[in-house]
């Protein structure tokens, strides 16, 4: 691509599969159709981050968009529905809540529920809030049930991997052309800097319009290429290490997800139909690779099925996610810890602000500033979101949440509008 305002998108280059790649594949062949040329790369020997993904109500949208039958979902990625979260031990040992994804009580015309509830409490008239909301009660009692009236607010617990492979196949009968290929280098018009083509491994060249970085912590075209820049959030969240193990099923699964403070980070047990996704979020600063490993063995309900797998990252975002002619998706955008199970969520996100773009036929200056300030504002509030939650650990003088409660909170604005 030679200028930004002369040539029509017409090409669109996806760099990476996983469910990244792949949604972004589906949203645009089923949604855009025809009016783009989609070509997604990938390598079968490259593997990707998904272990099994919590997922937070928005997931409903696109699938609901993309027209994905409900019972189809289920059963290709093992799901489970999911009401909430369980936040255990955050506060001090042996305290738990659940923040689940409902609406407390119903308020009126002359004020919301809060107010009324308030005023029953002082009366010895109400029971505690949460007695009023309908999804904290199901989760509390590992029930769950689709009904006609009054429905739960809900999500998903999914195979993200098989997640992916679905998203895949829709992708591909829409038209999606998929490439073999590892990506070997990513070539710059010498005249605006923006990407002209990738370069693969056995010498074929594909060219675009507009590519999609979905490669992952790698970002290969948004930052080895185009040299972004990195904002890097360690001093307001310190963990930057993992330990991911899928461990047999046993007993029913709950309609949450579990996040298990420790005295370095914290845990989450993902329950789906077949496998529980485990893992231990720590900062390397507080414990060792090999301990953290350990503990997270020592802690796990069931066998393992698989052996551990270490995940390395740095909590942060790039400088801008849409950069001349190139769009981060999912990791190579960013990455926070994911205690609010919203990984998936910022891609959706991505992908619906970049559907909203077309059918402008040009990557003007006005979409890709707005697309950096959504998807700035999305992440950012997340971070400070947890940024309060970390503060307020108290886990055996937890050395993470002493961390995170020594440093400022991030954005004062953000954790207003965020609380």
């Amino acid at each position: 691509m030679t200028d930004s305002s002369s040539r029509r998108i017409d090409r669109v280059v996806i760099a990476g599969g996983g469910t990244a790649g792949w949604m972004a594949a589906a949203a645009l062949s089923r949604l855009v159709g025809r009016k783009l040329s989609i070509t997604l790369v990938e390598s079968e020997e490259i593997g990707t981050v998904g272990v099994g993904e919590a997922t937070i109500p928005t997931l409903l949208t696109i699938n609901r968009l993309l027209q994905i039958p409900e019972p189809d979902f289920i059963k290709f990625t093992h799901g489970t529905f999911k009401l909430g979260i369980r936040f255990e031990n955050w506060l001090h040992e042996g305290h738990d809540y659940i923040h689940s994804f409902g609406d407390t009580g119903r308020g009126c015309w002359a004020g919301g529920f809060q107010h009324f509830w308030m005023r029953g409490k002082e009366e010895g008239l109400a029971s505690e809030y949460g007695e009023y909301c309908a999804e904290l009660k199901a989760a509390e009692a590992n029930r769950f049930g689709i009904v006609s009236e009054h429905k739960l607010n809900y999500a998903y617990h999914l195979d993200a991997t098989a997640y992916g492979r679905y998203l895949r196949t829709m992708a591909e009968a829409s038209g999606v052309t998929r490439v073999e290929g590892k990506i070997a280098a990513v070539t710059l018009a010498p005249s605006t800097g923006f990407i002209d083509h990738l370069l693969l491994d056995d010498g074929r060249v594909v060219e675009g319009d507009l590519f999609i970085d979905c490669t992952g912590f790698k970002a290969l075209l948004i930052e080895e290429a185009l040299k972004t820049g990195f904002d890097d959030w360690t001093h307001w969240l310190p963990c930057n290490r993992a330990w991911a193990v899928q461990t047999e099923l046993t007993g029913e699964p709950v309609p949450y997800t579990r996040a298990i403070a420790h005295d370095a980070g914290w845990r989450w047990r993902i329950p789906l139909q077949h496998r529980v996704g485990n893992g231990l979020v720590y900062c390397n600063e507080f414990l060792d690779e090999d301990a953290a490993r350990e503990r997270l063995l020592s802690l796990v309900d069931g066998k393992p099925l698989i052996d551990p797998r270490p995940i390395r990252f740095t909590t942060g975002q790039r400088k801008r996610y849409w950069h001349k002619n190139c769009v981060a998706l999912g990791l190579s955008s960013g990455f926070i810890e994911p205690l609010e199970s919203t990984s998936i969520h910022f891609i959706q996100n991505g992908i619906m602000w970049l559907l909203l773009m077309f059918p402008d036929p040009v990557i003007s200056q006005a979409s890709v500033d707005e697309y950096n300030q959504n998807y700035e504002r999305n992440l950012s509030a997340s971070a400070t979101s947890l940024c309060c939650t970390t503060s307020r650990t108290n886990v055996s003088e937890t050395p993470s949440g002493i961390t995170a409660a020594d440093h400022p909170t991030r954005n004062s604005r953000t954790a207003y509008r965020t609380i």
